[in-house]
């Protein structure tokens, strides 16, 4: 076997081995995560199933030095109906981890619903590696153990913020078949087949102690002819059954791309909408958008702009439910806090389910009603209209995995 040959044989058993760790700390999960034990005397019963408002996942991550923002994001999309995952990467302190815990059971819904969990064995993430796979995947697999009723799984990042209240969400989200996959996707590779899917690289954040950048090899792979290769947003909106689909994976098409783009540059772009993709059973569930408003250069780069409140009227204008991206504390968040959240500092956001009196001394979320009403605000219209176009679309069937 020649030099060459055999430093791509040494780099495919690399990746092997690196896929196997993946998979192995997917399923292995019981210790990794930090959770508070509900203490429910005053705690409003939680309805699910079809007749209620649809119940979402939250993962929200970040990385060091994001404590503060992490804890406003949470703050800002919370509900008590809601489940939620929060992870500071490994490039993280446990001091960070630790002070996130305790801003989070500073909250008296949260200590009373018990809906909150942050993970204790962070996950390492680099920016264009597979780790930034295996961290959705990982929380997707947590969120699945601990909640049986949510509906929809939903990726944010410390530099997101929501446009609309969670009753806004959940009431449009009630008209919303439940299998419906938001995922911005599209089979055009154009630039993206030579510079990141046909590159061979590997990420030793998988393997490697010490956070460290990915490596390319010499060599390029030709573009698969055994599946098609879609990309898109790494922003999703994600059914429970697709999730399930991914993480217990009864059909082999998940494990089979998972170990092909365990060598790809930025798999969060590509994993979730080849999947859904060459699926038989998902492929027709996809709604071509991720439900986000951000400003982009053309052609765009790396990173979308940075929001500013000059940006406000376009934003919420967009009908989109997120924004991003957002320096920490930037003032535009506070006019989405006053106009569109109603939520004073360090609490949270106003909905239905909030029965006490709004003052400056006490938060009206301090006390609740039936968590199971919603009273949608005017935001609610604009995110209707945009997904009812969405929607005729996709009946349509012109916009899904084209």
């Amino acid at each position: 076997m020649g030099a060459d040959k055999k430093w791509i044989f040494a780099l495919f058993s690399a990746a092997f081995v690196s896929v196997m760790l993946f998979l192995s700390s997917i399923s292995g999960f019981s210790a990794s995560y930090y959770s508070y034990s509900p203490n429910r005397p005053f705690a409003s019963t939680i309805s699910r199933g079809r007749a209620y408002p649809p119940a979402f996942a939250y993962y929200i991550s970040g990385g060091s030095g994001d404590v503060d923002r992490l804890f406003r994001l949470l703050l800002a999309v919370y509900h008590p109906r809601n489940r939620y995952l929060l992870h500071i990467g490994k490039d993280g302190s446990d001091n960070e981890r630790r002070r996130l815990a305790i801003l989070v059971k500073s909250v008296p819904a949260i200590q009373s619903f018990g809906n909150v969990d942050i993970v204790g064995n962070p996950d390492p993430v680099t920016y264009m590696g597979a780790t930034n796979i295996v961290a959705p995947l990982h929380a997707a697999a947590i969120l699945l153990k601990v909640d049986t009723g949510w509906d929809w799984f939903i990726t944010l990042n410390a530099a997101d913020y929501p446009l609309l209240t969670q009753d806004d969400l959940a009431h449009v989200f009630s008209s919303v078949q439940r299998g419906v996959n938001f995922i911005d996707h599209t089979s055009d590779l154009g630039w993206k087949e030579d510079q990141r899917i046909q590159p061979i690289v590997v990420d030793p954040g998988i393997y490697l102690a010490r956070r460290t950048q990915i490596f390319r090899a010499t060599e390029k792979r030709p573009t698969p002819d055994a599946f098609k290769v879609f990309t898109g947003s790494p922003w999703v909106v994600l059914s429970r059954s697709f999730l399930e689909y991914c993480v217990v994976g009864w059909d082999n098409l998940p494990r089979t791309l998972l170990m092909y783009f365990n060598n790809a540059i930025l798999p969060q772009e590509v994993y979730f909408h080849t999947v859904i993709c060459n699926s038989p059973e998902f492929k027709n569930t996809t709604v071509n958008s991720d439900l986000r408003y951000m400003m982009w250069d053309n052609p765009p780069k790396m990173e979308p702009h940075f929001l500013v409140a000059s940006d406000y009227n376009q934003m919420v204008q967009s009908g989109a439910a997120f924004a991003r991206q957002f320096q920490k504390d930037d003032p535009v968040l506070d006019m989405v806090d006053e106009k569109i959240l109603k939520r004073g500092r360090n609490r949270v956001a106003r909905g239905a389910w909030c029965g006490g009196r709004n003052s400056w001394w006490v938060d009206p979320c301090s006390q609740w009603g039936d968590v199971n009403v919603l009273k949608p605000g005017p935001q609610s219209k604009k995110f209707q209209d945009s997904i009812t176009g969405l929607l005729d679309d996709w009946s349509s069937q012109s916009n899904q995995c084209k």
